[in-house]
């Protein structure tokens, strides 16, 4: 297979070039040995139609999308599969057998499939979860928690009203509606507590949160990565509770993408998470 053609996948974003999905499908196409690249595609908003436009005659295969890109790509893809339409936003497109191009979300899968891997003795069935902001990374992880079966999700922002508007939106019972100043009250009896806020990550403000009421059982897990160990994990893991780290929900939000382009369910293992961190230390 000569260079042209070479299959083609990328992120698109604005900005992108501290995105690390570049370093991280690189890793898994030369050890699988593909003739692909995977590229930084830097596209600002009022470009996105013209650059999806393009994208079957410079053979790109799909892409990931970030920030700004995820909501206002639902309006320019030919189809909106179930998931990203409930989610409200799409991070991953690719091409069908008919070449109609597609838009999904994997974010929820990325963050459920880390979450069991990482702490193996989580079941939905354990108990309420408190989710600690209502951004649009909050929309995946709750979905993904409601469909896997969770009897309560206790949903904390600092504005309440976003909050309330996300749990209309969502339209399930089982979403309660907790003020920001009753956060710490709320965790007792919960079997997970997740942080999907910026707060804790380098250069942001802290998360401030007193975990003495967490059950010791309890998995505490933040989507941030950078710092890998936040102030609330090791808060969390100084008491005694299991922790889950943000960036194995980078690695697993990947693996269905990589799948559609290239062909391969790549592995998610400790050489891919050593190779990420190399950049971020």
């Amino acid at each position: 297979m000569d260079k042209e053609q070479q299959i083609i996948a990328g992120v698109v974003g604005d900005p992108v070039s501290h995105s690390l999905s570049p370093r991280l499908h690189g890793f898994w196409l030369k050890k699988y040995a593909i003739n692909g690249d995977y590229r930084a595609f830097h596209v600002k908003p009022d470009e996105l139609a013209i650059f999806f436009n393009s994208m079957d005659e410079k053979n790109i295969r799909g892409v990931n999308l970030t920030v700004p890109h995820k909501e206002r790509a639902l309006g320019l893809v030919d189809h909106v599969d179930n998931l990203a339409r409930r989610i409200g936003a799409i991070n991953t497109v690719y091409f069908d057998e008919s070449k109609k191009m597609v838009g999904t979300n994997t974010d929820g899968h990325g963050f459920l499939t880390h979450l069991k891997n990482s702490a193996p003795g989580w079941r939905a069935q354990n108990g309420p979860v408190v989710i600690i902001g209502a951004g649009g990374a909050a929309r995946a992880v709750i979905i993904s928690l409601l469909d896997d079966g969770v009897p309560e999700i206790r949903l904390c922002n600092r504005t309440l009203e976003r909050a309330k508007s996300l749990a209309v939106e969502l339209g399930d019972k089982r979403i309660k509606i907790i003020p920001w100043g009753e956060k710490e009250k709320e965790l007792i009896g919960c079997a997970l507590l997740v942080n999907v806020t910026t707060l804790g990550m380098a250069g942001q403000p802290p998360l401030i949160i007193n975990l003495d009421r967490l059950p010791v059982k309890a998995v505490v897990y933040d989507i941030v990565y950078t710092p890998l160990e936040t102030d609330l994990l090791r808060q969390a893991k100084e008491r005694g509770n299991p922790v889950v780290d943000g960036l194995g929900m980078l690695l697993h939000q990947a693996v269905p993408g990589f799948k559609a382009w290239f062909g391969i369910t790549p592995e998610v293992d400790d050489e891919l998470r050593e190779y990420l961190l190399e950049v971020l230390k």
